[in-house]
């Protein structure tokens, strides 16, 4: 059993450049999106950050999402991983990327127990092998990259881990990835 899943965290202009070395920048994540392979079943979950509350303008224009959404429907880190964990219970984790690695920060941050050792994959290089790619594929260009007609909102946690869960299964369908790849 796979989920597939994505964050959006807080940002800056010319953060992921810098590393988010500036002053103040963390990677605090704001929303988790989340997709089971094994159905289809779905989750969303918007995140308030605790170092950086208020969001950045830059952040909010590339993912759309408002400050006044995260302020009336967002969780603490710690709930939102308890989600996260509730939701792929039994299952491995399988992320397009470094969201392993921000999650880590993020319990690190909060001083939140991390639920998912042994059970995440980065599955960004077996997509880059498929695609043909030497460098990264964001999640939210996948399926274009794939000729999949995929109508996601770009920078949208749960849209780029349909993308993701999209391509995860015509990757697994077409045997240009095996299942046996994807498991942590």
């Amino acid at each position: 059993m796979i989920v597939v899943y994505d964050l959006e965290y807080t940002t800056w202009e010319g953060a992921r450049a810098r590393g988010w070395s500036g002053p103040g920048e963390h990677r605090e994540v704001v929303q988790i999106g989340a997709v089971r392979l094994d159905g289809g079943t779905e989750a969303s979950i918007l995140v308030k950050p605790r170092l950086n509350p208020d969001l950045s303008a830059y952040f909010t224009t590339l993912t759309g999402i408002s400050q006044g959404q995260v302020d009336k429907d967002g969780i603490d880190f710690a709930a939102a991983l308890a989600r996260l964990a509730d939701f792929a219970q039994g299952a491995g984790l399988v992320a397009n990327g470094a969201d392993e690695e921000v999650l880590r920060e993020n319990c690190r941050l909060t001083d939140t127990a991390f639920p998912f050792e042994g059970r995440c994959c980065d599955i960004s290089p077996l997509l880059r092998r498929a695609a043909g790619r030497d460098g990264h594929v964001f999640s939210c260009d996948l399926g274009q990259t794939f000729g999949l007609a995929l109508d996601q909102t770009a920078h949208d946690a749960l849209g780029d881990a349909r993308q993701v869960a999209a391509v995860v299964r015509l990757l697994l369908d077409t045997g240009r990835l095996r299942p046996e790849e994807i498991r942590p």
